[in-house]
């Protein structure tokens, strides 16, 4: 047998490949690019991914290790699989193996087979001409559920209430016989048909269906409840009767159960399912589901984009704008950035839907790189709600309520509506503060302030999840006279069950609704209708209809007027209009009242006035003027340590590092600039020092390419082995 050696990318953060010697006896033609290969690395035992074979290697012969075994026959990655895999390394500057480790589920990455998907389920099979003697309405609604679909699985039977005897005795009667084979998403038992579009629905979709079969990245710029899922329910379906998938992708699954059950009841076609709420197995199954054809359409979340779809005809990215697009650990990468890149390798349009866009992708839309579609109005008869500026400068506040806010409450109510309260503040106080000394609860671990929470007591750090118990006293003075300062979702709650003893408080954030059962348990009280008030953080911005909800109140609006991110506003008239949105859908008005410091302030009564594209196109206005992004491309160094210095000196070097490769091989025309290192504004999170080096560019190859070089000498520095560090291409967070 000839030598020769195995390409295999590891999950590991060297920015490299490695060779390794076959597993004994196996012949070249058993190692294909995208198979599963166990490999021995130092102490670990690490599932890799074959690239390919080589008949030379510039490591010594005696040094190579064989293969511990090879997991597959087949590729469980196709060629466009590991080409997207490749630009995704390159362009994130991350390793090819971590990379790669995204594009199969957990279970796959410990070594498991792809049979372990498989279900015990019953397969109808063709019954005998005569008609079978079915005893009993439970064997004849069960005979029916097979009438609807050929294969079920045996966890869903006994779900619907069906037991194993019923079954065996369909297999008795010839009906069924049992079998382990991957299960198929249940089907409706009806589909509900699709809805009249108004004039600009149907100019949108038709506009997206005459580029379907090419490469087309198209923006949705809809009001909010101006109907833009049923534009993407009809498009789907036109996709569906062209033989080919869609991939649906959602900022938070949890976040948007309504979406999702639309969807399952509108298509006569497996829908399969990707998020985080899912065990391992399930993850399997859905991405089994959708690589081998048998799901028409994938939801999911951020990582559902990485799913393999031998047919794809189309993707759409609902509330494109949303941060939870933008993985912040790890491999940094941008869904929706990377969903532009597959589509185009495809050729299939990508659709991105936002009644808020992104100012990137805003900028697209206007200079013509996308096709921009617009919604104006309101689905049905709903008209968008009021807005009103209520300035609390100097004013009384009764449990941080103007009068005036409390009033409108209160008439809402008494009509029998509902009214949504949002504060993106958790737990009962962001400060427990000594009034004596001045002492006040912060983090041990990082340069913040400690949350007090109530339900239960305790003290909580949300950056670095440190908690501790409250004190009885000041640990500084002795003094029982603590206190809690300032308000979050649970002490407003509190107030308001205090207030409105007669209306249920409900309140909605991460420590309420945990489960996905506890999410979907709290919304369907909510859709009942009864009048009350909803309390929530930003869990309750995205996406949800509430149809009686007419009242939004937003307290402490203020926050991101001020940002030291020249984001801030951005994001901040993003979720102000975001909730906004939550009032009004249905046949009665809404309002939407805004408690502010800052009633004056220009920007935020340019959103209030003209709404929130007049805002965006005066923010991109500065940006232009100051070269920032979309005008520019950025990405920023980190490093962190438990030693301040050294976190610090490692960028210095990484700064002279990228000054001495510019002062010889920059390019003039495209200048690159270095800002920092400085502390992050946060400098000390779970107890290491955070600085940070931002790097701008006209350019984005020269930014690449300057990247690049810094980035070879970076990982061959001595004396920094203690320090964490990583870049950010295209950072959302810049803070």
């Amino acid at each position: 047998m000839s030598f020769y050696v195995v390409d295999v990318a590891l999950p590991v953060p060297l920015l490299r490949t490695f060779d390794y010697l076959p597993v004994e006896g196996d012949a070249r033609e058993n190692y294909q690019p995208g198979q599963r290969v166990r490999a021995d690395f130092g102490k670990q035992l690490l599932t890799g991914i074959v690239l390919g074979t080589r008949d030379t290697s510039e490591v010594p012969t005696n040094k190579l290790k064989p293969l511990l075994a090879r997991l597959d026959d087949a590729p469980l990655l196709g060629p466009r699989d590991l080409s997207l895999a490749r630009w995704m390394s390159d362009y994130y500057h991350h390793s090819l193996g971590d990379v790669l480790e995204h594009w199969i589920p957990t279970m796959l990455r410990r070594g498991a087979k792809l049979s372990e998907a498989n279900e015990s389920g019953w397969q109808r099979i063709p019954p005998p001409d005569t008609e079978p003697a079915l005893k009993g309405s439970k064997q004849q609604a069960l005979w029916q559920q097979f009438q609807r679909q050929e294969y079920i699985t045996h966890r869903f039977l006994t779900a619907q209430g069906f037991s194993l005897a019923q079954c065996r005795k369909l297999t008795e009667l010839g009906l069924i016989e049992e079998q382990t084979r991957l299960p198929v998403p249940a089907l409706p038992e009806s589909v509900r048909p699709a809805l009249t579009l108004n004039e600009e629905q149907a100019s949108a979709v038709n506009k997206v269906s005459a580029v379907l079969g090419q490469f087309k990245a198209c923006l949705l710029e809809g009001v909010t409840g101006s109907g833009k899922t049923e534009v993407y329910l009809q498009l789907i379906e036109q996709v569906i009767q062209q033989g080919k998938q869609a991939l649906l992708l959602v900022p938070e699954i949890g976040l948007t159960p309504q979406t999702v059950r639309r969807f399952q009841e509108r298509f006569d076609v497996p829908v399969a399912l990707l998020h985080s709420g899912l065990n391992d197995r399930e993850r399997l199954q859905g991405w089994r589901q959708a690589r081998e054809g048998q799901a028409r359409i994938l939801i999911g979340t951020r990582s559902a984009v990485f799913t393999p779809l031998p047919d794809l005809g189309l993707i759409i990215l609902d509330e494109e704008h949303d941060g939870s697009f933008k993985q912040q650990d790890g491999l940094r990468y941008s869904a929706r950035d990377f969903a532009l890149v597959r589509a185009h390798q495809a050729q299939v349009p990508v659709l991105l839907g936002s009644a808020t866009p992104s100012l990137e992708t805003l900028h697209n839309a206007l200079t013509g790189k996308y096709l921009h579609l617009k919604l104006t109005r309101r689905a049905g008869n709903a008209r968008p709600p009021g807005m009103k500026l209520h300035s609390i400068l100097h004013q009384p506040l009764v449990h941080g309520f103007a009068e005036p806010v409390l009033s409108a409450m209160q008439q809402h109510l008494n009509r029998g509506k509902q009214v949504l309260v949002f504060l993106n503040r958790r737990g009962f106080a962001p400060l427990l503060a000594c009034k004596q000394c001045g002492w006040n609860a912060e983090c041990r671990r990082c340069d913040a302030r400690m949350t007090l929470h109530q339900y239960p007591p305790h003290l909580h750090c949300h950056h670095c999840d440190y908690q501790q118990p409250v004190p009885k006293v000041c640990p500084d003075c002795h003094s029982p006279d603590i206190e809690p300062i300032g308000q979050g979702t649970e002490r407003i709650e509190d107030h308001l069950s205090a207030l409105f003893p007669q209306t249920p408080v409900k309140r909605v954030d991460r420590d309420t609704v945990r489960t996905k059962q506890a999410f979907d348990d709290l919304f369907e009280e909510i859709h009942t209708g009864d009048p009350c008030i909803l309390v929530g953080t930003q869990m309750l911005a995205k996406g949800h209809h509430f149809p009686d909800v007419t009242l939004v109140v937003i307290l402490d609006s203020d926050a991101g007027l001020f940002s030291a991110d020249f984001r801030g506003m951005e994001h901040s008239a993003q979720l102000i209009k975001q909730v906004a949105g939550r009032a009004g859908r249905a046949e009665s008005p809404g309002d939407v009242w805004i408690q502010t410091l800052y009633a004056d302030h220009p920007q935020l009564n340019l959103l209030i006035d003209d709404g929130y594209h007049a805002l965006a196109l005066s923010i991109l206005r500065e940006r232009l003027d100051q070269q920032l992004p979309p005008y520019s491309h950025m990405a920023m160094l980190r490093s962190e340590c438990e030693d301040r210095g050294t976190a610090q000196r490692f960028l210095e070097q990484a700064r002279h590092i990228l000054q001495h490769w510019l002062k010889q091989y920059g390019q003039k025309d495209a200048p690159v600039t270095l800002l920092g290192p400085v502390p992050a504004i946060m400098e000390r999170r779970n107890g290491r020092y955070r600085f940070q080096l931002q790097v701008f560019c006209s350019e984005r190859k020269a930014l690449h390419q300057t990247l690049d070089a810094a980035l070879k000498q970076l990982q061959t520095l001595k004396g920094f082995n203690k320090v964490r560090w990583h870049v950010d291409v295209d950072p959302l967070d810049t803070l």
